[in-house]
């Protein structure tokens, strides 16, 4: 067990050295500071690997992902400082700690929430938020900080664009922890993120100044909030968290943004920079995307549910359907007619399954044939058969009538004519009891007593 947490405490434990080394101002060289600074990423990056079970697996993944890339990023920039690297070295640590975003929009909600299977649109969700924030507030941010920015146009860009994409993580945080309740977990990821976000805003402050410098102490606060995110990994989630993700009306903003941002660039093209056009189209890219798997999930869902309520076999609405109609009655004149077909059961043992089978979908077009306008006609299993009929009691008992007359013709099937007849019980909609149940009774007194028709009894509470 103690060799278990030693993964959980050891990066923290590299921090608190490399700050102490810092504040002490121990002389420890260039070389063996950044060695250490990236030691530190390493560590967390084995300790989030490390997490206990409790935490989803996805969630495990993606945050490492994220760590990994930003971590990459770092030990480009460390090992360019002191070997001096190719100008590219600027470029490719820039695009590896811009990295840590898209992986973190995707982590984050799953650290908060519990759940079991990455879904594309989650991915979707994320990225369209984070670009769509991003876009927006680099329109507004970029143009006013980029001439007072360091370095080259990309540099300037990458620097702006950190602290934006951190905007949207802390809104991703704050908006899943009010959905899932303040715990351990919760707190510790968004103080993680909270500090990181703050580590790049003061980063982004220091350039704009002119005042930073490689290597300052306050480069420790990305190592702290990586950390914190690792140890929120380590705590055991609420039982009452909800599924949290990304909230809808968060994700139509995003949306409703890039359109609004791309009208006003037509309006004004030497107002805003170049660069916010790429997350804009790429959000709407996106988007499309998005709304066509939703309609096709909305479609296949229909589909299911109502194959969920059809029979197989006839076609005609299952027993679910019809307790659901029947549920729908109150307050309407009508009756429910349960039918079961005698002398079917020879049928199947003589002829076979086969024959049965289209002897059943030959009584369900004889009976629709039959029925009025309004009424529904259910097959309820087997040789069972259910009908919803509107009207007084004569219509309904002549209804009745009509469908006992459909089965008064043999069905020619593979040059044999077979003859089966039914058994109906009547129940009127009078508003008392269970009408399923005694139109059910009514069935089995007509196939007890050999009447073709048994109209069920007045209800008697």
């Amino acid at each position: 067990m103690r060799i278990y947490l030693i993964w959980k405490w050891f990066a923290p434990a590299l921090l608190l050295i490399h700050i102490t080394t810092k504040l002490i101002g121990l002389e420890t060289g260039i070389s063996a500071d950044l060695i250490l600074y990236n030691l530190v990423v390493i560590a967390a990056i084995i300790s989030i690997l490390r997490a206990p079970l409790h935490s989803d697996p996805f969630a495990i993944a993606f945050t490492a992902l994220a760590c990994a890339s930003w971590g990459i990023g770092s030990l480009v920039s460390s090992l360019s400082e002191f070997l001096n690297f190719a100008d590219n070295s600027v470029l490719i640590s820039n695009i590896s700690y811009s990295l840590f975003y898209p992986f973190a929009f995707i982590a984050i909600p799953r650290i908060i929430g519990r759940r079991s299977k990455l879904q594309l649109i989650e991915i979707l969700d994320a990225a369209i938020f984070g670009l769509g924030l991003s876009s927006i507030v680099t329109a507004l941010i970029l143009i006013r900080f980029i001439e007072n920015i360091p370095g080259d146009s990309a540099a300037a860009f990458f620097a702006v664009l950190y602290p934006i994409c951190d905007i949207a993580l802390v809104v991703i945080a704050i908006v899943g922890v009010f959905i899932s309740g303040l715990s351990k977990r919760t707190a510790l990821l968004l103080t993680g993120i909270l500090t990181f976000a703050l580590t790049d805003f003061y980063f982004l402050w220091e350039q704009i100044s002119g005042q930073y410098s490689f290597g300052q102490i306050s480069d420790d606060g990305w190592l702290l909030g990586i950390l914190l995110i690792a140890l929120a990994l380590w705590s055991a989630p609420n039982s009452n968290q909800s599924d949290s993700k990304i909230h809808p009306a968060l994700i139509a903003v995003s949306i409703f943004i890039s359109p609004a941002l791309l009208s006003a660039i037509a309006l004004r093209p030497d107002y805003f920079p170049i660069y916010v056009v790429i997350p804009t189209i790429t959000t709407l890219f996106l988007a499309f995307i998005r709304m066509t798997l939703v309609i096709r999930q909305a479609s296949n869902l229909g589909e299911e549910k109502i194959l969920a309520r059809t029979d197989e076999l006839t076609g005609l609405p299952n027993r679910r359907r019809l307790i659901a109609e029947i549920g729908a009655l109150s307050g309407v004149e009508g009756a429910l007619l349960l039918l079961d077909l005698d002398g079917f059961k020879p049928v199947n043992d003589q002829f076979g399954h086969e024959t049965g089978d289209q002897i059943l979908r030959q009584v369900a077009a004889r009976f629709s044939r039959s029925l009025p306008t309004g009424s529904v006609l259910a097959r309820l299993g087997g040789d069972e058969f259910g009908v919803i009929v509107l009207g007084d009691e004569s219509t309904t008992l002549e209804v009745a009538h009509a469908l006992k007359a459909t089965l008064s013709y043999p069905f020619a099937i593979g040059g044999n004519q077979i003859s089966i007849s039914v058994s109906i019980g009547h129940v009127r909609n009078d508003k008392n009891g269970d009408l399923l149940q005694r139109a059910d009774a009514a069935m089995y007194e007509a196939k007890r007593s050999g009447k073709a028709i048994v109209e069920a009894a007045v209800y008697q509470p």
